[in-house]
């Protein structure tokens, strides 16, 4: 039963990552969500056929029916990721009296990271509307969960502090006004000082690896602009994911 339930979650996973891929798109065009998919270089409506996840892009051979331009791999990607974060989340709370509650809480916090991911990384900027909507459904969620909603309110305040230090300090130029609000968002959604420190510490870490090997490739150079959504993103994901883990390993070291 565990198996049949782990792979309803993974298709569940491809059908969410499918539709995370429209949303994105759309939410860049500032174009409604109802309406059939279509590809946005011929702008041809696909298929139902066409729009299975991973499986028509696999039959399609990476290219559209229509204008046969490649399809981008951001498509299977994200549909894969997005699989994949769900199933682990999934057996992650298994074992909780919560499950319920605390698995829908994961699932909206995996689809708003990934949203910030992709978004984030292609236009560099932070889909704010997504923040705020998703920033409110979490805080309802942690409260039903247990968590007070001033400590919620107080490590959205402390995030949201941490990256508007650095907006000053930088003069704007370090990070960005979404920063400050995605700052507020992951202290909502990880209401706990050694859950946030692991965030910036993977986060910042992972920043300054992919950074080190984008000047030394030349790809950019130490004055070029870098995302940081994305790293703030995989960060959380992480602690979502393996943070309790790691900060028991750690603590155990003392």
């Amino acid at each position: 039963m565990s198996i049949l339930f782990s792979i309803f979650v993974f298709v569940f996973g491809l059908i969410i990552g499918s539709f995370l891929n429209c949303l994105i798109w759309r939410l860049y065009k500032d174009e409604s969500l109802s309406g059939r998919s279509y590809c946005p270089k011929c702008r041809h409506t696909i298929a139902w056929y066409d729009n299975i996840p991973l499986l028509s892009f696999l039959i399609l051979e990476c290219r559209c029916r229509h204008c046969r331009e490649k399809i981008s791999w951001q498509y299977p990607l994200v549909e894969f990721v997005t699989a994949v974060l769900f199933l682990l989340t999934f057996q992650a709370d298994a074992s909780s009296s919560q499950f319920s509650w605390l698995l829908l809480r994961d699932w909206f916090l995996i689809i708003t990271l990934m949203i910030v991911f992709v978004y984030d990384l292609r236009w560099q900027l932070v889909p704010l509307k997504v923040v705020w909507f998703m920033g409110a459904l979490i805080l309802v969620l942690n409260i039903i969960l247990g968590v007070p909603l001033l400590t919620e309110l107080f490590f959205a305040a402390l995030g949201a502090t941490f990256f508007l230090a650095q907006y000053l300090l930088t003069k704007k130029r370090g990070v960005g006004e979404g920063d400050i609000w995605l700052g507020a968002y992951l202290g909502a959604a990880f209401p706990g000082a050694w859950s946030l420190l692991l965030i910036m510490v993977f986060s910042y870490g992972l920043g300054a690896i992919i950074s080190l090997i984008l000047i030394s490739g030349a790809k950019k150079n130490w004055k070029s602009r870098i995302a940081l959504g994305p790293f703030l993103a995989s960060g959380a994901i992480i602690t979502l994911i393996w943070g309790e883990k790691i900060i028991t390993w750690y603590l155990g070291l003392f």
